[in-house]
């Protein structure tokens, strides 16, 4: 059962950057998150797939 939604801090942890990169990427570079409440959850897929289409690269501002 590890399909689950995971923290801004678990995400972070995951990907090996700080919380503060992810709360960046996610209102500079349309990182797919969802906010449920006030917090922001995750699926390690979507995630995955924007890595890969390189979403995260640093010339993609």
């Amino acid at each position: 059962m590890e399909d689950r939604w995971l923290s801004v801090d678990e995400i972070g942890a995951y990907l090996g950057v700080k919380r503060d990169t992810i709360y960046k990427w996610i209102a500079d570079k349309s990182m797919p998150g969802h906010k449920i409440g006030r917090l922001w959850k995750f699926r390690k897929e979507e995630v995955d797939a924007w890595v890969r289409n390189g979403g995260a690269n640093e010339t993609n501002d």
